[in-house]
């Protein structure tokens, strides 16, 4: 049985740094920081945490359809979304995560691309 990009990377552990940096780079971000500003960002990265260790293969918390759920609030343009996925990018390879395995992530995030911005 071939390991999960989760247990690969040390889990929660790990996915839970990403996602804390992920989301103080997006905060310091001019493009991305307006999309935050009235966020409740404890539930957000909370959220973010469960959604990545699913994204990963970790313990599915959330199925497909609450995922699909969830995504369909957001309203994201393609621009913050493209930067949004640099960003990401740039979190998961300063963590350690390898190339292949980094364009896995964004590619599975891709899949809710057409929630995130309003499609």
């Amino acid at each position: 049985m071939e390991e999960s990009l989760y247990d690969k990377y040390g889990g929660f552990s790990t996915v839970s740094k990403v996602v804390h940096e992920f989301y103080r780079r997006v905060l310091e971000n001019d493009l991305l920081a307006p999309y935050f500003k009235n966020a409740d960002m404890q539930s957000l990265m909370d959220h973010q945490t469960q959604f990545f260790s699913t994204l990963m293969g970790g313990p599915v918390t959330y199925t497909g359809e609450e995922l699909d759920k969830m995504h369909k609030r957001l309203n994201i343009d393609e621009q913050a979304f493209a930067e949004v996925l640099d960003v990401l990018e740039e979190v998961l390879e300063d963590s350690g995560v390898a190339g292949e395995d980094v364009a896995t992530i964004i590619g599975a995030l891709g899949q809710y691309k057409p929630q995130i911005i309003g499609g």
